[in-house]
């Protein structure tokens, strides 16, 4: 945890300010802060309807929060739309997986391409000149991603025919085609059995350290989240609840006293005794 990480003064590439949002008088967040360092794998945690879904939502332009604002590398970008906010270098997975299941591999991963292609309609219909190049460059680099998940040997198949676990970990791929120096990962590895889950844990760890790539995490496999992240901020019924070190979490009183009840109580205070 940590490893690797370089010793100057860090820098926030992401900050929630006093974030509230509402959905008909109900809370989803109320006064929501924190601050994400650049190089960090940042998680999130919290029981179902804390609101960490919606706090990614917020983020990635999907909701607009009533009040607060979002930073992104000290500018604000509260009101910009999804399509707007991707192309600043942030990218997202989400819970369910949504791919194009009759496409395959490879044309799924060259989607994630879309905003880094600069050639005009009549070039790319006719796939002349720089339409070709541009084409030949984003399929070298879907090719080098394919390689990193380990994937070559459904590179060529239908999306709607593989496992689950393999289309949680092309949905991963999808988001990477992106680039992003921010990566949103919402519950990356529900639904996984364990090997599958120790895969997808040591991705993202490779994603951080070997593409510096800055992870925000939300994920309910508390050895994981504890295993991996620099830091933990966890969520409860739309509130702060606590921020900190996977250490200091873990022997928070208050923390442990809101998990009462849960499995993830039964963790954290085994961890923190």
């Amino acid at each position: 945890m940590g490893e690797g990480k370089t010793a100057s003064a860090p820098q926030v590439i992401l900050e929630a300010e006093s974030v509230s949002l509402s959905f008909g008088g109900v809370n989803a967040l109320l006064n929501v802060g924190f601050k994400v360092e650049q190089g960090d794998i940042y998680s999130v945690i919290g029981p179902n309807g804390a609101g960490k879904s919606s706090m990614f939502n917020v983020i990635s332009g999907l909701y607009r929060p009533q009040r607060g604002r979002i930073l992104y590398k000290g500018k604000e970008i509260t009101t910009l739309p999804p399509h707007k906010i991707a192309p600043l270098g942030i990218a997202r997975s989400f819970q369910n997986v949504e791919l194009f299941k009759g496409m395959t591999v490879i044309d799924n991963l060259l989607l994630g391409r879309h905003i880094h292609m600069k050639s005009g309609l009549f070039s790319g219909g006719l796939f002349f000149g720089k339409a070709q190049k541009e084409e030949l460059r984003h399929r070298e680099f879907v090719e080098d991603l394919i390689d990193f998940l380990e994937i070559e040997h459904i590179r060529k198949k239908p999306v709607g025919t593989l496992s689950y676990g393999l289309q949680k970990r092309l949905e991963l791929g999808r988001a990477l085609a992106l680039e992003p120096e921010l990566l949103l990962l919402d519950e990356p590895m529900a639904g996984m059995n364990l090997e599958e889950t120790e895969d997808m844990a040591r991705f993202i760890l490779d994603i951080n350290r070997e593409r510096d790539t800055t992870v925000l995490l939300i994920e309910h496999d508390m050895g994981v989240v504890m295993d991996i992240s620099d830091k933990v901020t966890v969520l409860n019924f739309g509130e702060l609840l606590a921020s900190g070190t996977p250490q200091e979490i873990q022997e928070n009183p208050v923390v442990i006293n809101a998990y009462l009840g849960d499995e993830d109580s039964v963790f954290l205070a085994g961890r923190a005794g």
